[in-house]
């Protein structure tokens, strides 16, 4: 590698740079950061350029070489670069909110990364993600896809399958959030504990726990049926586990999780705050029109604390901590989504998965955790075909398996619903979904 790392950040004007300027300057003795490219698009240009100076203000607070360059030209950002961070949304939080509102209309789950709103979000992001992998092909053959998308097992799918590039990983938030939490509950750092993590995107489980290398997992289980400790992302509120159902159950449970397990609640708590404050993406809405108040007062130079209510927690630590372990070689263990490999037996060797893998040079490999519990390996089972069937979809425009990917769905109440949802929400997002709409006109 030249001297120093070259990184291009897709999406570069997200409320979440801030987070991972900040993990580059905590790095930079052992990740020297010599130039990050923030790239974005025209609709995208004002908020990448008051994020961008917010950047440079917090890097020369710092007193570091890292050169920060801003640009619309995603071509000239990847010419030698050695990792490509993407954490772009197709059509903007007003897609979001499209994706929330809709589906509820049907008395169905709204929201990002599952059930309608996810395989939708699918369908926009991943023809985009493909053709971002063709430029890197050219221009960066070497260099990492460090993808933090959503929905980002989906998305690792596709490039996994159709995309030529084969140094790919995907990044959540999520699991690295989970064992934060349980760190708090035990009130221990972090860095004691371990946790197993298996299964998909949003859909994964910590099969065991280890504070110091020694099994947790039935007391942090215990602890987690309090309705206090139930969620530990700050996106989702936790409504409560029956504590006789995560005890039977024995894996410790993601937040997503509820959507699945307490679907109907959701559904109701969901389209009561759709009346009442807007859905999510028009609370974030809000909330970032705040936080870009915050970033462009010329005095701050610090990542600003109001950013974790945006439900960004620990993204840095686990985007830089992550590439970090690639550029040093680290071998330690991250959660990360990667392709299978036969870690997890329930799945296909050549699918994604949400495992925890050994980090190197080479990139993750995932370590061997052999057959999920049988209680939860229907559900993982039943998301992996859906990610499966929605990622061809996104790539052939083919509206046939756009139904059924919704059909197969578990948060799909029936055929006839999933149609008619598609149907709408085709129609709305049609800006966004070439694929489907030039088939029709040839």
């Amino acid at each position: 590698m030249t001297e120093g790392i070259k990184i291009a950040t897709i999406g570069g004007g997200s409320s979440y740079t801030p987070e991972l300027v900040e993990g580059f300057i905590k790095r930079y003795d052992e990740l020297p950061v010599r130039e990050l490219w923030l790239v974005d698009i025209e609709e995208g240009k004002e908020k990448m350029e008051i994020v961008g100076n917010l950047a440079k203000r917090m890097v020369q607070k710092a007193g570091l070489p890292i050169d920060i360059h801003l640009t619309l030209d995603r071509r000239e950002a990847l010419k030698g670069a050695d990792f490509v961070t993407t954490q772009f949304r197709v059509g903007l939080l007003d897609a979001r909110a499209k994706d929330e509102r809709i589906p509820l209309k049907y008395g169905v789950l709204g929201q990002e990364t599952n059930g309608p709103g996810g395989l939708f979000k699918g369908l926009r992001t991943i023809p985009v993600i493909l053709d971002i992998c063709r430029d890197m092909e050219e221009l960066c053959p070497d260099a990492w896809l460090i993808n933090f998308t959503n929905p980002a097992g989906m998305v690792t799918e596709a490039v996994l399958r159709y995309a030529n590039i084969k140094k790919v990983v995907g990044l959540c938030n999520v699991p690295i959030g989970i064992e934060m939490g349980v760190a708090k509950l035990l009130d221990v750092d972090h860095s004691r504990i371990r946790i197993d993590f298996a299964g998909l995107n949003h859909m994964v489980y910590g099969l065991d726990v280890y504070l110091d290398g020694v099994s947790v997992k039935d007391k942090v289980i215990e602890m987690i049926t309090d309705p206090n400790n139930s969620s530990f992302v700050k996106n989702i509120e936790g409504l409560g586990w029956e504590p006789s159902f995560v005890k039977a159950l024995g894996v410790l449970t993601c937040p997503y999780h509820m959507y699945y397990y307490k679907s109907r609640e959701m559904v109701e708590k969901d389209l009561k705050k759709a009346k009442e404050e807007g859905t999510r993406a028009e609370v974030v809405q809000r909330l970032e029109k705040e936080l870009f108040e915050l970033y462009k007062d010329p005095n701050l130079d610090i990542k600003p604390p109001q950013l974790e209510e945006r439900g960004g927690a620990y993204y840095s630590d686990a985007a830089v901590r992550l590439i970090h372990s690639i550029y040093t070689d680290r071998r330690d263990i991250q959660p990360v989504n990667t392709m299978n490999r036969g870690a997890i037996a329930s799945i296909p060797d050549d699918s994604a998965v949400e495992v925890s893998c050994v980090i190197t040079k080479d990139g993750p490999k995932p370590i061997a955790m052999g057959d999920l519990p049988v209680p939860v390996r229907g559900l993982v089972q039943q998301i992996k075909s859906f990610e499966r069937v929605a990622a061809e979809a996104a790539v052939t425009g083919d509206y046939d398996l756009t139904v059924l990917a919704m059909t197969i769905n578990p948060l799909s109440p029936s055929d006839t619903i999933a149609k008619q949802i598609v149907d709408d929400m085709l129609e709305a997002h049609k800006e966004h979904l070439p694929q489907f709409f030039n088939e029709v006109q040839a």
